[in-house]
């Protein structure tokens, strides 16, 4: 989803900016403008690649692991007990590929956690485990 809104954004703005330079400056300031957009949305496409990949999260036996961090590296423990509500949200551009974001509410402001980009039927089947396990281990505090 996010490598198809870099490739739309990108484009758009190739064109909007080789036009303007082209009817501005003339002919080669519209190529070199257009070659500084494409490369620029390259390294945009290059980085909502690897940030898609480096969000990771394992459910285990007490807590919720949250990964995440392209340039910096982010590791999240979210006990199971601690978790006040879960939350799943969809934007429209989510809604049309079909994904959702699961958002984890704790009392610390700090230690919220979110998934993002996941299968509309995968974040309703986390958002239920994890409420019920968030209700489960909250009773014995």
């Amino acid at each position: 989803m996010r490598c198809a809104e870099v490739i739309a954004g990108g484009g758009a703005l190739a064109v909007v900016t080789g036009t303007a330079a082209g009817l501005a400056l003339g002919r080669a300031a519209a190529v070199t403008a257009v070659a500084v957009v494409i490369a620029g949305a390259l390294a945009a496409l290059w980085f909502a690649r690897n940030r898609f990949r480096s969000w990771v999260y394992q459910e285990r036996d007490e807590d919720l692991i949250v990964e995440r961090g392209v340039l910096i590296h982010r590791l999240s423990v979210v006990p199971y007990g601690r978790m006040q509500f879960v939350d799943v949200s969809a934007g429209p551009i989510d809604r049309a590929f079909r994904l959702a974001t699961v958002k984890l509410h704790t009392a610390a402001a700090a230690s919220d956690a979110r998934i993002p980009g996941l299968e509309r039927d995968e974040a309703a089947r986390l958002r239920d485990r994890l409420a019920a396990l968030g209700e489960a281990k909250a009773t014995g505090l």
